[in-house]
Protein backbone atom coordinates (compact mmCIF):
# COMPACT_ATOMS: atom_id res chain seq x y z
CA UNK A 1 0.00 0.00 0.00
CA UNK A 2 1.51 3.44 -1.19
CA UNK A 3 0.51 6.55 1.13
CA UNK A 4 1.37 9.85 0.19
CA UNK A 5 2.47 11.33 2.94
CA UNK A 6 4.60 13.98 1.33
CA UNK A 7 1.54 15.62 -0.21
CA UNK A 8 0.86 17.78 3.17
CA UNK A 9 3.29 19.89 3.93
CA UNK A 10 3.31 18.29 7.62
CA UNK A 11 3.33 14.76 6.51
CA UNK A 12 0.10 13.93 7.42
CA UNK A 13 -2.85 12.27 6.34
CA UNK A 14 -6.53 12.16 7.52
CA UNK A 15 -7.50 8.72 8.69
CA UNK A 16 -11.32 8.09 8.61
CA UNK A 17 -12.19 5.17 11.30
CA UNK A 18 -14.63 3.11 10.66
CA UNK A 19 -16.43 0.25 13.13
CA UNK A 20 -15.56 -2.83 11.08
CA UNK A 21 -18.88 -4.40 12.16
CA UNK A 22 -21.33 -1.65 12.20
CA UNK A 23 -19.75 0.14 9.69
CA UNK A 24 -20.22 3.74 11.74
CA UNK A 25 -17.76 6.37 11.00
CA UNK A 26 -16.45 6.81 14.43
CA UNK A 27 -13.92 9.77 13.87
CA UNK A 28 -11.71 11.57 12.30
CA UNK A 29 -7.94 12.28 12.93
CA UNK A 30 -4.48 12.43 11.14
CA UNK A 31 -1.68 10.23 10.94
CA UNK A 32 1.94 10.67 9.97
CA UNK A 33 4.14 7.78 8.83
CA UNK A 34 5.54 7.23 12.27
CA UNK A 35 1.52 6.77 13.75
CA UNK A 36 0.64 4.35 10.36
CA UNK A 37 3.85 2.24 11.44
CA UNK A 38 2.83 2.29 15.14
CA UNK A 39 -0.57 1.59 14.36
CA UNK A 40 0.66 -1.47 12.05
CA UNK A 41 3.00 -3.21 14.81
CA UNK A 42 1.06 -2.59 17.78
CA UNK A 43 -2.95 -2.95 15.99
CA UNK A 44 -3.82 -0.30 17.70
CA UNK A 45 -4.80 2.92 16.09
CA UNK A 46 -2.11 5.77 16.94
CA UNK A 47 -2.40 9.66 15.59
CA UNK A 48 0.22 12.39 15.64
CA UNK A 49 -2.01 15.11 17.49
CA UNK A 50 -1.64 17.89 15.83
CA UNK A 51 -2.08 19.82 19.60
CA UNK A 52 0.08 17.76 21.47
CA UNK A 53 2.60 17.56 18.75
CA UNK A 54 2.98 13.95 19.46
CA UNK A 55 2.28 10.53 18.54
CA UNK A 56 -1.07 9.50 20.28
CA UNK A 57 -2.75 6.06 20.99
CA UNK A 58 -6.54 6.49 21.34
CA UNK A 59 -7.09 5.14 24.44
CA UNK A 60 -3.94 5.54 25.80
CA UNK A 61 -5.48 7.58 28.98
CA UNK A 62 -8.94 6.33 28.81
CA UNK A 63 -8.75 2.57 27.77
CA UNK A 64 -11.28 2.85 24.88
CA UNK A 65 -8.73 1.58 22.59
CA UNK A 66 -9.12 0.98 18.54
CA UNK A 67 -8.10 -2.04 17.77
CA UNK A 68 -6.98 -2.37 14.07
CA UNK A 69 -8.94 -4.45 11.72
CA UNK A 70 -7.89 -3.42 8.52
CA UNK A 71 -6.14 -0.16 6.85
CA UNK A 72 -7.37 1.17 2.85
CA UNK A 73 -5.88 3.82 0.76
CA UNK A 74 -8.32 6.08 -1.20
CA UNK A 75 -7.62 6.52 -5.31
CA UNK A 76 -5.41 9.50 -4.47
CA UNK A 77 -3.22 7.70 -2.16
CA UNK A 78 -3.51 10.35 0.51
CA UNK A 79 -6.69 9.39 3.00
CA UNK A 80 -6.95 6.37 4.81
CA UNK A 81 -10.07 4.48 5.85
CA UNK A 82 -9.05 2.56 9.31
CA UNK A 83 -11.58 -0.04 9.89
CA UNK A 84 -11.71 -1.13 13.95
CA UNK A 85 -13.38 -3.00 16.39
CA UNK A 86 -13.57 0.18 19.28
CA UNK A 87 -13.33 -0.51 23.10
CA UNK A 88 -16.19 1.57 24.70
CA UNK A 89 -16.64 5.24 23.19
CA UNK A 90 -14.57 6.97 20.70
CA UNK A 91 -15.44 10.44 21.66
CA UNK A 92 -13.76 12.15 24.94
CA UNK A 93 -16.78 13.28 25.30
CA UNK A 94 -17.85 9.58 25.92
CA UNK A 95 -20.34 9.64 23.01
CA UNK A 96 -19.85 6.34 20.39
CA UNK A 97 -19.32 8.27 17.62
CA UNK A 98 -17.56 12.09 17.68
CA UNK A 99 -20.52 13.23 15.99
CA UNK A 100 -22.97 11.97 18.98
CA UNK A 101 -24.51 9.33 17.04
CA UNK A 102 -25.06 5.65 18.34
CA UNK A 103 -22.48 2.91 17.48
CA UNK A 104 -24.98 0.17 16.35
CA UNK A 105 -25.50 -2.29 13.18
CA UNK A 106 -28.39 -0.42 10.92
CA UNK A 107 -30.01 -2.83 8.64
CA UNK A 108 -31.32 0.10 6.84
CA UNK A 109 -35.12 0.37 6.28
CA UNK A 110 -35.42 -2.63 8.26
CA UNK A 111 -34.65 -1.22 11.31
CA UNK A 112 -36.16 1.57 10.96
CA UNK A 113 -39.37 -0.54 10.46
CA UNK A 114 -38.14 -2.88 13.58
CA UNK A 115 -38.65 0.79 15.52
CA UNK A 116 -42.37 1.34 14.59
CA UNK A 117 -43.00 -2.35 15.61
CA UNK A 118 -42.01 -0.88 19.17
CA UNK A 119 -43.56 2.25 18.90
CA UNK A 120 -47.06 0.36 17.97
CA UNK A 121 -46.38 -2.19 20.19
CA UNK A 122 -45.60 0.40 23.40
CA UNK A 123 -48.77 2.61 22.04
CA UNK A 124 -51.17 -0.62 22.43
CA UNK A 125 -53.69 1.23 19.92
CA UNK A 126 -55.20 -1.69 19.11
CA UNK A 127 -58.13 0.23 17.47
CA UNK A 128 -55.97 2.28 15.15
CA UNK A 129 -52.90 0.47 14.36
CA UNK A 130 -52.84 -3.41 12.92
CA UNK A 131 -50.05 -4.26 14.86
CA UNK A 132 -50.70 -3.08 18.19
CA UNK A 133 -53.67 -5.26 17.31
CA UNK A 134 -51.67 -8.69 16.97
CA UNK A 135 -49.95 -7.94 19.34
CA UNK A 136 -53.13 -7.62 21.88
CA UNK A 137 -54.19 -11.12 20.21
CA UNK A 138 -51.08 -12.83 21.71
CA UNK A 139 -48.07 -15.11 20.40
CA UNK A 140 -50.40 -17.88 18.91
CA UNK A 141 -51.92 -15.39 16.54
CA UNK A 142 -48.52 -14.04 15.41
CA UNK A 143 -47.25 -17.03 14.84
CA UNK A 144 -50.46 -18.17 12.64
CA UNK A 145 -49.75 -14.80 10.52
CA UNK A 146 -46.15 -15.92 10.32
CA UNK A 147 -47.00 -19.66 8.87
CA UNK A 148 -50.36 -18.09 6.56
CA UNK A 149 -47.78 -15.60 5.30
CA UNK A 150 -44.83 -18.31 4.46
CA UNK A 151 -47.77 -20.54 2.64
CA UNK A 152 -48.77 -17.46 0.34
CA UNK A 153 -44.99 -17.30 -0.25
CA UNK A 154 -44.31 -20.73 -1.13
CA UNK A 155 -47.21 -21.24 -3.50
CA UNK A 156 -46.43 -17.96 -5.42
CA UNK A 157 -42.87 -18.99 -5.35
CA UNK A 158 -43.92 -21.79 -7.12
CA UNK A 159 -46.06 -19.65 -10.07
CA UNK A 160 -44.61 -17.12 -12.54
CA UNK A 161 -46.24 -14.10 -10.84
CA UNK A 162 -43.04 -12.29 -9.85
CA UNK A 163 -44.90 -9.31 -8.59
CA UNK A 164 -47.02 -10.99 -6.17
CA UNK A 165 -44.15 -13.50 -5.17
CA UNK A 166 -42.41 -9.96 -3.83
CA UNK A 167 -45.91 -8.96 -2.34
CA UNK A 168 -45.91 -11.77 -0.27
CA UNK A 169 -42.35 -11.89 0.69
CA UNK A 170 -42.46 -8.81 1.89
CA UNK A 171 -45.78 -9.54 3.96
CA UNK A 172 -43.83 -12.73 5.68
CA UNK A 173 -40.88 -10.48 6.31
CA UNK A 174 -42.94 -7.75 8.09
CA UNK A 175 -44.91 -10.33 10.42
CA UNK A 176 -41.61 -12.40 11.12
CA UNK A 177 -40.27 -8.81 12.72
CA UNK A 178 -43.60 -8.61 14.74
CA UNK A 179 -42.70 -12.09 15.86
CA UNK A 180 -39.38 -11.46 16.60
CA UNK A 181 -40.27 -8.62 18.90
CA UNK A 182 -42.96 -10.90 20.17
CA UNK A 183 -40.42 -13.19 21.45
CA UNK A 184 -38.20 -10.25 23.07
CA UNK A 185 -35.28 -10.42 19.90
CA UNK A 186 -34.45 -8.28 16.79
CA UNK A 187 -32.69 -8.81 13.84
CA UNK A 188 -29.37 -8.20 15.51
CA UNK A 189 -29.81 -11.31 17.47
CA UNK A 190 -30.33 -13.16 14.31
CA UNK A 191 -27.28 -11.71 13.24
CA UNK A 192 -25.57 -12.81 15.19
CA UNK A 193 -27.03 -16.53 15.59
CA UNK A 194 -25.82 -16.21 11.38
CA UNK A 195 -22.56 -14.94 12.13
CA UNK A 196 -22.12 -18.26 14.95
CA UNK A 197 -22.65 -20.82 12.14
CA UNK A 198 -20.64 -18.79 9.25
CA UNK A 199 -17.17 -20.77 9.03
Amino acid sequence: MKIDFKKDTNGLVPAIIQDANTKSVLMLGYMNEEAYKKTIETKKVTFYSRSKERLWTKGEESGNFLNLVDIKVDCDNDTLKVMVNPVGPTCHTGTDTCWHEENEVSFGFFSQLEKVIAQRKASADSEKSYVASLFKKGINKIAQKVGEEAVETVIEAKDDNDDLFLYESADLLFHYLILLQAKGFSLKDIEAELQKRHK
